[in-house]
């Protein structure tokens, strides 16, 4: 990615009577605000819609939309969130526009029912997508060729990104944010946000009756225990013992609890241990693949290439403090996932994760 002064032309597609007042606010607080002293880059954020002008959302609340949809021409990332009408067919000058965008290489994200307009406007094509889980029997039956996973809480296709419902659109988009300006960003905009900078899991974990809280919080204590060792060997029997649990009873729990298996959650710990090394330290890779328990570089390297689509070492040069990406003059779009890793969401998938559980790390 060349770099320049120009900001990132953000755009939030809306229209009258939309649903999901919270997921404009969501979109606005990552891209409407000066988040350059986080390591992120400038935003030039703005709503657009195909009539600008006041608009209200189906709370009855005011929105000003001084954009119409000729901005998606110049726009790097072009963002959907909840879409009132899902079922019908949304006007033909958006579905061009998002058509164009894409084609130029912009990044698109939807939120929630905001997969539909995408899905119309055949961007979700024999890809896997997100939706709320209240409404993926319906986007699956309405587009067969999407492949609706209702039990994640995003899903990663590169340069299409689909949420889920209502709160994961902030998994998205820190996802996104995480993806391209690195974990120290991600996680600095977290906190100001007063939110996790990741969830594990999926939607599963809120469609069944929540467990009993004297039980998460006992587990919250031993996936405290796992994060300060994660140098050491940890298996499922050990974390079980701690939680006074049978190994079964405990994979059970676990899996209710966070909507994902010990295995894909510790390999996400270690992972992410790892970003955070090779971002603010000069460590050696054989020495961070000791710290988070991968054991040798070989190992780190082909779990962290596996899943994070580049080598430690070209993910520490691409995110290493004032290596940060910035734009190049014109109305071709940024090129943003520059390393993504392929079709995945959060706890979709688990192949090759039995690392550092039930053998050495």
């Amino acid at each position: 990615m060349s770099t320049s002064d120009r900001p990132l032309v953000v755009s939030l597609v809306v229209t009258d009577g939309m649903a999901g007042s919270f997921g404009i606010g969501v979109v606005t607080e990552v891209f409407g605000y000066d988040r350059r002293a986080m390591g992120l880059p400038q935003f030039d954020f703005a709503l657009v819609s195909q009539r600008p002008g006041l608009l209200r959302t189906d709370a009855g609340l005011a929105i000003l939309v001084e954009h119409g949809l000729d901005r998606l021409t110049v726009s790097d990332i072009v963002l959907i969130t909840a879409w009132g009408q899902f079922d019908r067919e949304p006007p033909t000058e958006l579905l061009d526009g998002l058509r164009a965008a894409h084609a130029r290489g912009a990044t698109v994200v939807s939120h929630c029912t905001g997969a539909f307009v995408l899905a119309w406007a055949g961007l979700l094509d024999g890809e896997r997508a997100s939706t709320h889980w209240q409404y993926a029997g319906e986007l699956a039956a309405r587009f067969p060729q999407v492949q609706v996973d209702p039990t994640v809480l995003y899903v990663d296709n590169g340069q299409v990104i689909t949420g889920a419902g209502t709160a994961s659109g902030i998994d998205a988009l820190l996802h996104l944010v995480r993806r391209e300006w690195g974990a120290a960003a991600a996680n600095a905009l977290a906190r100001e946000m007063v939110v996790p900078p990741h969830r594990d899991g999926g939607q599963a974990q809120y469609i069944d009756t929540p467990v009993a809280r004297c039980e998460d919080d006992l587990l919250g204590v031993v996936l405290e225990w796992a994060r300060a060792h994660l140098a050491e060997e940890i298996s499922v029997e050990l974390l079980a013992r701690r939680a006074l649990m049978s190994p079964r009873s405990f994979a059970r729990r676990f899996k209710a609890t966070t909507g994902t298996t010990p295995h894909a959650w510790l390999l996400g710990q270690r992972l992410a241990a790892a970003e955070a090394l090779l971002e603010g330290s000069d460590a050696p890779v054989e020495e961070i693949a000791r710290l988070v328990g991968f054991g040798t570089a070989a190992g780190l390297r082909e779990q962290f290439t596996r899943r994070r689509g580049v080598s430690p070492r070209a993910y520490r040069q691409t995110f290493r403090a004032g290596a940060r990406p910035g734009g190049s003059v014109g109305t071709a779009p940024v090129q943003l996932h520059r390393h993504w890793p392929g079709a995945g969401g959060v706890g979709s998938d688990e192949a090759g994760v039995q690392a550092g559980l039930g053998q050495p790390a």
